[in-house]
This record gives structure tokens, sequence and C-alpha cells, in this order.
């Protein structure tokens, strides 16, 4: 697999109407915001969920792309294999397991061994890294591919709407309904929000992976399609506008993330009305520094 030689940033603009992009469970899975501006928030755990749910949907058969985190999955368990692969007994005493290791690298390199093999098993341990040292203990491991929060260009509207249920879940709850039947919920939802989050691709961490440029390609695929295999009722209308990549010419980089980000202008285009579309907004990306080429991908 060829090496990535090219270090990247990446800005995403997406969208909702009318959903809950990120509920926060301690506030009663309300939309999540910044308590001092209004503006919303999305995770980048959130994010990098849609992006393996995708992976898996369309890579988890091939070799090199399960995934570690993924839904009920036990991870000390998925470590336990990785050793298992690897002709290494757990049950054994470390100082019997130390002399089935590499010749001359001892119980660490054992560690090693089962960190290499998780990175070359999971797609989403090479690309975004994690904690292997839970249980049986496979290193940890800082993923080339970073994401930072989503938040909103704009302070959100929180809504909550009351709904009506016509089936009761318990005996208790039908006697609360009464003759009706019906028992009242309450669904939460943002009317328009455009949201805006960041990327960072390192070649240095990649190499220490095995983070590949077919990998690459697979993560960018994913990007452009995290929402459309990923709907719900819950979540509304949810669709990314614009993906803005910033290809470097080296490997270190040529020109400080924050000063590339700031190129992407996201401005409204009447602040007289509130935004209910990604009409209401114009985006410009402005010429880069040299050494370093823009992808701009509008959707």
């Amino acid at each position: 697999m060829s090496e990535i030689k090219h270090r990247h940033d990446f800005a995403i603009l997406f969208d909702v109407k009318d959903g809950n992009p990120n509920g926060d469970p301690d506030a009663g899975n309300l939309p999540r915001i910044d308590p001092e501006t209004g503006h919303g928030l999305v995770t980048d755990v959130c994010l990098k969920r849609k992006l393996r749910n995708f992976v898996w949907l369309t890579r988890g058969a091939e070799p090199g792309y399960d995934l570690f985190v993924k839904d009920r999955a036990v991870l000390d368990n998925l470590i336990d294999r990785a050793y298992s692969r690897l002709g290494i007994d757990l049950a054994e005493p470390p100082e019997g397991r130390k002399r089935r290791a590499e010749p001359g690298r001892g119980e660490g390199g054992e560690v090693e061994r089962a960190r290499s093999e998780m990175c070359r098993t999971y797609f989403d341990v090479r690309a975004f890294g994690g904690v292997m040292s839970t249980g049986p203990n496979a290193g940890q491991v800082r993923g080339p591919v970073q994401l930072t929060f989503a938040r909103s260009i704009d302070p959100i509207a929180r809504l909550e709407h009351s709904i009506t249920r016509v089936a009761v879940t318990t005996a208790e709850e039908a006697e609360l309904a009464g003759a009706t039947g019906r028992i009242t919920a309450r669904k939460s939802t943002v009317p328009y929000g455009l949201y805006r989050a960041h990327g960072f691709i390192s070649p240095a961490l990649a190499a220490q992976t095995g983070f590949s440029e077919i990998d690459l390609e697979v993560l960018w695929l994913a990007v452009e399609n995290m929402f459309e295999h990923d709907r719900s009722a819950a979540r509304g209308l949810m669709s990314l506008r614009r993906l803005v990549l910033f290809r470097h010419d080296s490997a270190l980089g040529n020109a400080p993330a924050h000063r590339l980000f700031e190129l992407v202008r996201v401005e409204r285009s009447d602040r007289l009305r509130p935004a209910r579309d990604f009409s209401d907004y114009t985006v410009a990306v402005l010429p880069p520094p040299r050494g370093v080429e823009v992808i701009d991908r509008a959707f």
C-alpha cells in the first residue's frame, strides 16, 4: 500500500433541518449548544460514528476494514483475538510469554505486535487511533485522522414539540392514559442549522498505523456519504454541503491549519430574518498560499 506523503487539513459544512443532529443526554437529549453563545455543537465522536458506519456498510466484509468500536462490541475480547491470531497465549504467566516473544524484545515486543495487528485488522484504529490497554494490553494508538467538534455558523433555536403516542409501553402507562389510551411525549429539533467542523491528517502518524492512500480514499468517500446512510426521523434532514480539502506539498505542511481554515468564509445573506436553508448563506474559498492545493467539493 502506498504511504501518505502529503499533509491534509479539511473543513466540512453540513446542515440540519427540523431535526436533532446530536442530542445531549445530560440535558434531556436536547440538541447540544454552547451555553454562552447559543451556537449548536456536534461532537467529534458523533461524526466519527457516522464515518465508521459507512465504512462498515461498504467495506466491512473486506480484510482490514473491520471496526474496533462498533455496536455491542466487547473491546477486550477483540484484543484477545488479536493475541490469538499471533499465537500468543494470554493464559500463560508473563515469564512464559516472554520466551515466545520476538528475540531480544521481551514482553514489550508482544504489545507492539498486538498493536500492529490491531492496526492491520481495524480501519478505525488505523484512522482514529484507540486506547487498547484496558485489559489485555495492545498499547495505545494515536490516529492520523483527527476531527474537531462541529459548531453552527449562527446561534440555533432549540424547539420542543409535544407528540401523542397511541400505544403505551406498560400497564402503568395505560392507567395514566385513561379512556383515550393516548399519552404525550416530547421531541426536540433545530429548525435549521449550518454546522462547520475541521479535520487533520498527519502523514507521520499514518506511517505509524499503516493508514494508506487507499484508506484515505475510503475516508473521503465516507465523509461524502456519512449522512446518506444514517437517516433517522429524530435527525431530520441532514446533508453534507461542502468539503474543502487543503493538500500540502509536503508531509510537514506548508501553512498553519488555522490560517487555511480562515480562507473558508461563510456569511449569512440576509441577517434580518432567521436562516432556514443553505441558500441563506454564501460560501467563498480564498486562494491558498504557495505550496497548498485547494480541492473544493460542493454537494
